[in-house]
């Protein structure tokens, strides 16, 4: 399936120059966000996943359908404040400026078998804070999956050593 059909492309937004990837359009399509979805699911069986983590929000969205598919938890990743127990957290770069993520410090069990998913690779700065909040608590990354790639923004070269899975990319 040819999911670029179903992104729309919104220029100047969030700011001038940017040509931001909206995909509202593929949930908004069952049968092509199922098709996505199910691409995922197929990734992480191969890699024999104990759990999906996301980082807020859109990681949400994709990481969800799969862990509910998959019979397993999933575990998210959110901005600074707003997980109500006790939290480790990382400072990181992303494509429009410095954030911080957090991640409940008993989420993730020494040795699980993460995948991490998110609707976007851009910079990869938020991917990369998420892979170092998981294998500080002892996670092992056994893959990444996302449903789009801005392949000229070279943040797949901060997963070198991570099975990636895209789905469609933008050079």
């Amino acid at each position: 399936m040819d999911y670029k059909e179903h992104i729309k492309i919104v220029k100047d937004w969030p700011k001038e120059g940017v040509e931001f990837k909206d995909i509202t359009p593929l949930m908004a399509n069952g049968p092509a966000f199922t098709a996505a979805i199910d691409e995922i699911i197929q990734f992480a069986k191969q890699k024999e996943v104990d759990v999906i983590v996301g980082p807020e929000a859109r990681g949400f969205i994709v990481g969800c359908p799969v862990a509910y598919a998959l019979n397993i938890g999933f575990i998210p990743v959110r901005k600074e404040g707003k997980l109500p127990r006790e939290v480790i957290e990382i400072d990181y770069g992303l494509e429009y400026g410095e954030n911080v993520l957090a991640i409940h410090k008993d989420s993730i069990k020494p040795g699980q078998r993460v995948l991490i998913t998110d609707d976007l690779l851009a910079t990869g700065g938020t991917i990369e804070a998420t892979i170092k909040l998981v294998e500080k608590l002892g996670g092992e990354i056994v893959g990444c999956a996302f449903l789009i790639e801005l392949a000229y923004l070279n943040g797949i070269e901060k997963l070198q050593k991570y099975d990636v899975l895209t789905l469609m990319s933008y050079e």
